[in-house]
C-alpha cells in the first residue's frame, strides 16, 4: 500500500508543479503560496473529519508538536522557496533541483535516524545527483 500511496504523492507533487507554473504568472510568489497553503489546510483538517481522528488532539506529546511544528515551517521554508524559484524559472529546471532533497533526505535519514545506507543507496544518491546536473546544464 506504501508504494501507491508514494506512487500517488509523486503524481500530484507533478502536477502541483505543473498547476502551480501556470497559476503563478502574474501572482507574487509568497501570495500564491499562501493560496495554495489555505487550500491544503482546509483539505488536511476535511480528512481529520472525515476519518474522525479529531480526537487524538489531546493525545499527541510535546516531542511530536515541536517536530510537528518544526516540520511545518520547514513546509513553509521549501513551498516559499519553491514557489518563488517556480516563478522566475523553468519548471523543467527547478523540479529536478527540488528532488535534490532525496539525497538530502537519505543523508539526513542516516545521520539522525540511524537508517540504513546502502551501496544501493549511494548508488541511487550519485545517479540522482548526476542525473539532477544533466538535466539542468
Amino acid at each position: 500500500m506504501w508504494f501507491w500511496l508514494a506512487l500517488g504523492s509523486a503524481v500530484f507533487a507533478a502536477l502541483t508543479s505543473i498547476l502551480a507554473k501556470v497559476g503563478i504568472e502574474g501572482v507574487g510568489s509568497n501570495l500564491a503560496t499562501a493560496i495554495r497553503t489555505m487550500v491544503v489546510v482546509i483539505m488536511a483538517w476535511g480528512m481529520v473529519f472525515i476519518t474522525n481522528q479529531q480526537d487524538g488532539i489531546r493525545s499527541i506529546s510535546q516531542k511530536s508538536w515541536i517536530f510537528l511544528i518544526l516540520s511545518g515551517l520547514a513546509t513553509g521554508a521549501s513551498w516559499l522557496c519553491y514557489y518563488k524559484a517556480l516563478q522566475i524559472g523553468d519548471a523543467s529546471k527547478v523540479v529536478p533541483i527540488d528532488k535534490l532533497s532525496i539525497i538530502i533526505t537519505l543523508v539526513l535519514a542516516f545521520a539522525f535516524l540511524h537508517e540504513d545506507f546502502t551501496v544501493k543507496s549511494a548508488i541511487g544518491c550519485i545517479l540522482i545527483g548526476a542525473g539532477t546536473l544533466f538535466m539542468v546544464l
